[in-house]
């Protein structure tokens, strides 16, 4: 059995469960504050709300996942990516601190509080500009190995156009998959004002998508040709992603369908994101890590992905019950029944 093929595959899983959920999270986030700002709060923050109550808490277990097994299946990482990540993995965990204390604290009235709200709404917009950097860096050029110490080089990453795409693709995609969700949701609560406002916001998002998607695309020919050959070689996982965009947006354009439409912009990003990590392959890190001669013993990797498996399949049954019981229950969605305390 390959083991590091499998180890791969489901961190990749996680890590796109923590794309999807992530996304909609900090999402609604910005959105909160920018309905603060615009005048809209009476009209979609309930909405927001109401999704936001039952789900901040596990949305970074797919995160926590990720790192652990990624350590786990290859300790090498924790080498190279500890030094190039002391930086912007030290200002995800701020922005996760600041995020989490306004949960923390809204309880007795910080949520109500215009600069509080600005912290929430920024702080997750930022996030996963700074988590996008390990994706980044995987792709080569930023670490150099000095008398065997590693050394990251800031200047390179600062001044990289493949580096700022990255990063725009991460600011944008947040919002218009948040959005796209928010539109579907506030649809079935039968918030027709929340729905228009929201709606707005997913066809406005939807454009800048996918032209950053397309910059990060051709930014990798300069920056990584051998990767960016593999994807052109799995160009069709991209065009399938593509039409997935076009059908959600469609569906959204014509206000039918919407939750198929959010349905189409997972698959979208499904598409995208392990078209991506497989013509990454067999690289972790452009070249010093490669999922075969960096892999783990086999008696670890073994009972690593034995408890991944068993964590996948205790963790997707756990957040279907969470959405059946509250997130998608039409009561609750309508408002007529109390958030999970």
């Amino acid at each position: 059995m390959n083991y590091e093929l499998l180890g791969i595959t489901v961190l990749w899983i996680f890590l796109y469960g923590y794309l999807i959920v992530a996304s909609v999270d900090f999402g609604a986030g910005f959105f909160s504050y920018y309905s603060e700002v615009t005048g809209n709060k009476q009209l979609i923050q309930p909405i927001i709300e109401r999704y936001l109550s039952p789900v901040w808490e596990v949305t970074n277990v797919f995160l926590i996942f990720f790192m652990v097994g990624l350590i786990g299946f290859f300790p090498d990482t924790a080498y190279y990516y500890g030094t190039s990540l002391l930086i912007p993995g030290s200002i995800a965990v701020i922005l996760l601190a600041i995020r989490g204390s306004y949960y923390a604290f809204s309880t007795y009235g910080a949520k109500n509080n215009r600069f509080y709200l600005f912290l929430y709404g920024a702080s997750g917009w930022l996030i996963p500009a700074s988590l996008s950097t390990v994706l980044i860096i995987s792709e080569g050029g930023f670490i150099e190995i000095v008398n065997g110490d590693v050394q990251f080089q800031y200047m390179k990453l600062f001044t990289s156009p493949y580096a700022w795409t990255v990063i725009g693709l991460a600011l944008i995609s947040v919002l218009y998959i948040s959005s796209m969700f928010l539109t579907y949701y506030a649809y079935k609560a039968k918030d027709h004002k929340a729905f228009e406002i929201v709606r707005k916001y997913a066809l406005t998002w939807s454009a800048p998508t996918i032209i950053a998607s397309l910059l990060v695309f051709f930014a990798i020919q300069n920056h990584n040709l051998e990767h960016f050959e593999r994807m052109v070689e799995l160009s069709w996982m991209f065009v399938i992603s593509f039409i997935c965009f076009i059908v959600a947006v469609y569906f959204v354009w014509k206000r039918k369908n919407l939750g198929w439409a959010f349905i189409f912009v997972m698959f979208q990003f499904a598409f995208a994101f392990f078209g991506y990590g497989a013509s990454h392959l067999p690289y972790i890190l452009y070249p010093y890590i490669n999922i075969h001669e960096h892999f783990t013993n086999q008696t670890m990797a073994i009972a690593l992905v034995t408890v991944f498996i068993l964590g996948l399949l205790l963790l997707v049954p756990s957040l279907y019950l969470l959405m059946r019981l509250f997130l998608f229950d039409i009561k609750y969605v309508q408002g007529h029944k109390n958030p999970p305390k």
